[in-house]
């Protein structure tokens, strides 16, 4: 049995009239960094929250604010926007009062 194994994490994604369905991914690319890029990348189409789970250590928890506010942290450093298929995640996960704008110095 692995000690220490990695967190799951899968996204629910809103497909419109055809409903809401947790989205396929492979174990190996089921990783924090890979569905953050995935995110940003537009391989979701509306979603809805993303969770982590480890079944070895037995928890799981809904991680949608904290991948929310990495991703409005990651555009605010590129000085972009959200992208429009993320920005209702964001804004139903990580409100605007409690994020942090960067200012481009000139």
């Amino acid at each position: 049995m692995p000690v220490n194994a990695p967190a799951v994490y899968l996204v629910a994604d809103d497909f419109g009239r055809a409903g809401s369905a947790w989205r396929e991914t492979d174990l190996e690319t089921a990783d924090l960094e890979t569905v953050i890029q995935d995110l940003i990348g537009g391989e979701y189409c509306r979603p809805i929250k993303v969770v982590a789970f480890n079944t070895e250590e037995r928890w799981s928890e809904d991680v949608s604010e904290d991948v929310a506010r990495e991703i409005q942290h990651r555009c605010d450093l590129l000085l972009s926007d959200v992208p429009s298929h993320l920005q209702e995640f964001v804004d139903r996960h990580a409100p605007q009062d409690t994020r942090q704008f960067s200012l481009r110095l000139v």
